[in-house]
């Protein structure tokens, strides 16, 4: 996301805003959305955020979101990029997603915050993501009760501050955070299933909706089409089928590694679809990991996927180091090879049904697919910023004959390992999957 400063010009604001800009002590900009009727927000679930306003400065900043009903919330600050987190219980959010978004406004704006977003983190977890614009600290993040009524409000109050306090303030989060995760570990992985299991990851989710292009979500496509390939998996009744998200929630890159792993799959199937500014750029592409991109556009991607955390305002993760043991390799190079046999595998079964990009099987470092001991396969669609493509994918009838033909590959694949075929003796062109360096494909 973009860290101009400002929200929106004029022309930018979506209906039912309306901005209000005084000489307020802050300099402001207020942004407000109608709540939703209290007969509808009477009838959910969970506490609905029906509006949210933001008056700020250089040196301050007050975020406030209308909510139906009290909410506890947990507040800390990150680095790189400096952003502040607040984490919630599940929130219905009921406003538009794009109003913390940045737009193009004066340069002579410096305010704190240059954009926030909002949504589900996980099942009964929200969380609302604030880039700073320079460092700052938590003065209040606290829910208040109206007196006119029984709704609440939450009220984020941040101040700037100094470069050490904020480094300070991030250490003691980091340490907080570590913790947390280590008495949430849980080790033990599930026995093996006597079919083979193909864990399918429907991409972002939650408070990461993924690209964006005139109404049609990637969250949202991507979902649709993991349940359609799940339901004709299963019905054929050969492999376990496992989801890594079974509704609009988040999960961050390495849970669905771990998932994988845990669940000893024996292929793992991530599902995408991207968008360019050059429209007339269309057709699905497969991608594999390694250590060097194929081509530009193949590095593009991978650092857009890789960032799918920082999007959800999770703290960068140390990658494990370098793990010399010749087993450990050997483990890999097979991997990698089974991973290119499918890709390859999948390339010649989508071709029948649907259009392929240009260079359709390519290569890079996807952080969802370094799994080093689960074949893995990253499938992007097509692109929503073509129009024909958008269409394909928002199409039922598209879906379908598509979707058919990756559980024809899976299908391919399994075969081919159940009777014993190694990836060299699979074709003529697909043994020289175990012989690709990286950073190339197979063709």
């Amino acid at each position: 996301m973009s860290a101009e400063r400002g929200f929106f010009r004029k022309a930018a604001i979506p209906k039912g805003l309306w901005v209000v800009l005084g000489k307020t002590a802050l300099a402001a900009a207020s942004l407000t959305l109608a709540l939703a009727s209290a007969s509808a927000e009477s009838e959910q679930k969970h506490p609905v955020a029906g509006a949210a306003r933001i008056d700020q400065g250089a040196d301050k900043a007050k975020l406030v979101f209308d909510l139906t009903a009290e909410a506890k919330a947990e507040a800390f600050v990150l680095a790189n990029p400096d952003r502040v987190i607040i984490d919630l219980p599940q929130i219905d959010f009921a406003i538009d997603p794009d109003m913390g978004k940045p737009a193009n406004s004066s340069p002579r704006r410096a305010d704190l915050v240059a954009s926030f977003r909002f949504g589900q983190l996980a099942p009964g977890k929200s969380r609302i993501v604030i880039d700073l614009s320079a460092p700052a600290l938590v003065v209040r993040a606290s829910c208040e009760k109206s007196q006119t009524d029984d709704h609440s409000r939450l009220v984020i109050e941040l101040a700037k501050t100094d470069r050490a306090n904020f480094r300070n303030a991030v250490q003691d989060a980091r340490a907080k955070l570590a913790a947390l995760a280590q008495s949430n570990a849980t080790p033990n992985s599930e026995p093996a299933s006597a079919k083979p299991v193909i864990v399918i990851d429907p991409g972002h989710g939650g408070i990461d909706r993924g690209a964006r292009v005139k109404g049609l979500v990637e969250k949202e496509l991507v979902f649709d089409f993991a349940k359609s390939l799940a339901a004709k998996l299963e019905a054929d009744g050969h492999v376990t089928v496992v989801l890594t998200r079974d509704g609009d929630s988040f999960v961050t890159l390495s849970e669905r590694v771990k998932m994988a792993r845990e669940r000893n799959a024996a292929l793992f199937l991530s599902i995408h679809a991207d968008t360019l500014s050059e429209a007339d750029v269309a057709g699905a592409t497969v991608y594999t990991v390694s250590d060097r991109a194929s081509d530009a556009e193949a590095a593009r991607v991978a650092e857009k996927e890789n960032e799918s955390d920082a999007v959800a305002g999770l703290d960068k993760t140390e990658e494990s180091a370098g793990v010399s043991d010749i087993l450990f390799d050997l483990t890999r190079r097979e991997t990698r090879a089974y991973s290119h046999f499918f890709a390859h595998t999948l390339v010649n079964y989508w071709r029948v049904a649907a259009r392929l990009n240009k260079n359709p099987q390519r290569s890079a470092g996807f952080r969802v697919l370094k799994a080093p001991d689960v074949p893995s396969v990253l499938l992007e669609l097509g692109y929503l910023s073509n129009q024909k493509d958008g269409m394909a994918l928002n199409s039922v009838e598209w879906r379908e004959k598509t979707s058919a033909k990756v559980a024809e590959a899976v299908k391919a694949f399994f075969s081919a390992r159940e009777t014993g075929t190694s990836v060299t003796k699979a074709n003529s062109d697909q043994a020289q999957a175990a012989k690709i360096p990286d950073g190339q494909t197979l063709h």
